[in-house]
């Protein structure tokens, strides 16, 4: 594969560049195990549908598919749990 250079410029990132050295989805750290690949988890509404809705140019077209997204707000009823997934760490204390 030829390495490919990919510049970034979506609402976190502007101007950085990484270059792209394996194919995608191949040669990880035999460690790494996901459950789920990318394209599974957008089209279960990761994140109420707004993960990933400002980078497409930077993915596989393929992973966006049937992606539930929802650029403009949260939408909890797009996540396959139907629950709001964004919800700050708090220590929870019995009373």
């Amino acid at each position: 594969m030829k390495p490919k250079t990919v510049t970034v410029n979506d609402k976190m990132q502007k101007g950085y560049k990484y270059t792209l050295t394996e194919p995608a989805g191949r040669n990880f750290d035999p460690r790494f195990k996901p459950e789920l690949t990318p394209k599974q988890m957008l089209e279960l509404g990761v994140f109420g549908g707004k993960y990933m809705t400002d980078c497409g140019k930077e993915f596989p077209k393929s992973w966006f598919t049937r992606a539930k997204l929802s650029p403009e707000h949260h939408d909890d009823s797009l996540n396959f749990f139907h629950k709001h997934a964004s919800q700050p760490l708090k220590v929870w204390r019995e009373k």
